[in-house]
């Protein structure tokens, strides 16, 4: 009944922020891209998911929407809390990625070094600069759509369950902001999230970004 929503978390989708640079300057997704790394060192914003499964033969397409909150410290701090219509907690603390379950009660923790790489919280959280981004994925500018600036992202490694990412920038007069991030899996399933309410470098206090398995979880260490 979770699959989709559990699946996404495994591929970390995260995101989200508002760049400081001068409209003039973003004339591609590449330098609104660049822009937003250097620029977004932390922020905070709320976000709807929808997670759609491939068709099978004489079934229609089906997709689930959720939403939630996202908070991000670069690099490689975020909490990416769903609220709606289940509850689940990712939590990368600079050393250990946190992923908890409330209806299952479980708790499964991954080594962010060994996790983070190759994946989209890499691409908007995690990365410190695009010169780490590029160690990881092939980057290309792709054609506008939408009224935004697209970027395609492919990780370099193959084996991995993520098949791509397109990043989608939206050009304001104060500079350009993450609109969109829309992920395609290895299995055909695609995520997109679309962001609003964004904060761009507000102070995070250090306990938004630790997290304790509650009382009685199972706790994996795969």
């Amino acid at each position: 009944m979770f699959a989709a929503s559990r699946l996404f978390a495994r591929a970390l989708l995260l995101a989200g922020s508002v760049v400081a640079a001068a409209p003039d300057a973003l004339a591609t997704g590449l330098d609104s891209m660049d822009a937003f790394v250097k620029a977004a060192r932390s922020g905070r914003a709320s976000f709807t998911q929808v997670v759609t499964s491939p068709a099978k033969e004489g079934q229609a397409v089906r997709s689930k929407t959720s939403s939630g909150s996202f908070e991000f410290q670069r690099p490689g701090r975020f909490r990416f809390s769903y609220k709606k219509p289940f509850e689940q907690t990712l939590v990368a603390d600079g050393q250990t990625l946190w992923m908890y379950d409330v209806d299952l009660n479980q708790v499964t923790a991954r080594k962010q070094a060994q996790t983070l790489g190759s994946t989209p919280a890499a691409l908007i959280a995690a990365a410190p600069d695009m010169k780490a981004l590029q160690g990881d994925f092939e980057l290309r500018d792709a054609p506008d759509r939408d009224g935004l600036q697209w970027v395609q992202a492919t990780p370099r490694t193959k084996d991995g369950q993520l098949q791509a990412v397109r990043v989608g920038f939206r050009v304001t007069d104060k500079g350009s902001e993450l609109a969109v991030l829309d992920i395609l899996d290895s299995f055909g399933q695609r995520s997109v999230l679309t962001f609003t309410a964004f904060e761009l470098n507000p102070v995070l206090a250090p306990s938004v970004f630790q997290f304790k398995p509650p009382a009685g979880a199972d706790v994996i260490r795969p």
